[in-house]
Formats: structure tokens, C-alpha cells, sequence
């Protein structure tokens, strides 16, 4: 009963203080379950997140649903579930409630143009562990940039960039290499 309270706190804080949306929580999951708490390592972590971005839905709630599953089954993915949802969904109640027409309000606008920066940086954290993982391979460094210069620049969907990388990953490591 402990360990599926552990999960549940443990995601309820990293729902509670972040801001900016699934991305942004995933560098502190990283650092909760496999620096932290320890229950997983940073393989099993990376091909989790890769999962969890390839699933349908919120990747932050995809990484609770693996963590959660892969530490405690289906009760551990209910507790981290919940845990990363209820502070959300509570957040968003009250900002319903209480904040409903301070959206133009000059200082609430200053405020989140502060917070931008931040949302950015800690996007980009785990990119870099990544690439980290992966001992910066010429390879890795070069799908990330062309991925990334597909969507942003020439406004190609993810989800075209994604399958082109992946059938690139099945030839590269089917004709070309046995491992990733």
C-alpha cells in the first residue's frame, strides 16, 4: 500500500508545480523515478518516453500510465494516473471559477510572458538527455535537427515526421546496424 502511495505523491507533485504542459513535466518525472525513487533506469525510462510520445493522448500522462505500470501493474498506473491528473484538473476548476475574464488583464498577460521562457527551457531538457543517452551518435543529433527543422520550418505534421523516422529506423537497423 505504501509503494502505490509513494506513486501517487510522487506525481501529484510533479502535476502540482509544473506549468507548460506534458513536456515540461517529463524532466522532472525523469528525475523523480529514476534519479530519486531509483525504479527505473535511464534505458527503461528513454524507451518508455519513446512510447509515451508515440501513443494517442497527453505524454504525461502516457509516461504515468508506463511508470505506473511497469512498478506496480495496474493499480500503480491508477495511482500515478490520478496523481498527475486530480492537481490539474483542480487548477483548472479554480481558474474557471475565480479567473474568468483576467485573461487580457495586463499583469496576468506580463506574468505568463515570464513564464515562456522557462516552458521553453524545460521542453528542451529532455532533448538533450536524449541525446545524452545516446552519446551525441552523429545519427541521433542528425534525425533530431531534420525532425525538428521539418516541423517548425516547413510545417510538416509530427505524426508524417514520426513514420518517416521510424521506417528509417527499420532499414537503418534492419540493412545497416544491429542496434539503435
Amino acid at each position: 500500500m505504501k509503494q502505490y502511495l509513494d506513486l501517487f505523491i510522487s506525481f501529484f507533485k510533479i502535476g502540482t508545480f509544473t506549468l507548460g504542459g506534458g513536456y515540461v513535466m517529463i524532466p522532472l518525472i525523469e528525475k523523480e523515478v529514476v534519479s530519486k525513487q531509483k525504479w527505473i533506469n535511464n534505458d527503461e525510462f528513454t524507451e518508455m518516453l519513446t512510447l509515451a510520445q508515440s501513443a494517442p493522448g497527453p505524454i504525461a500522462i502516457n509516461t504515468a500510465v508506463f511508470v505506473g505500470y511497469k512498478i506496480k501493474g495496474t493499480k500503480g498506473m491508477i495511482a500515478t494516473v490520478l496523481g498527475t491528473v486530480i492537481p490539474s484538473f483542480t487548477i483548472i476548476m479554480l481558474v474557471a471559477i475565480f479567473f474568468t475574464g483576467l485573461e487580457n488583464n495586463p499583469i496576468v498577460e506580463r506574468i505568463f510572458c515570464g513564464i515562456r521562457p522557462a516552458v521553453v527551457a524545460l521542453i528542451a531538457v529532455p532533448v538533450v538527455n536524449m541525446l545524452k543517452n545516446n552519446g551525441f551518435k552523429i545519427h541521433v543529433i542528425a534525425i533530431t535537427a531534420v525532425s525538428a527543422i521539418s516541423v517548425w520550418l516547413l510545417g510538416i505534421s509530427p505524426v508524417i515526421v514520426i513514420m518517416i523516422a521510424g521506417l528509417c529506423a527499420i532499414i537503418y537497423n534492419t540493412f545497416i546496424s544491429k542496434q539503435c
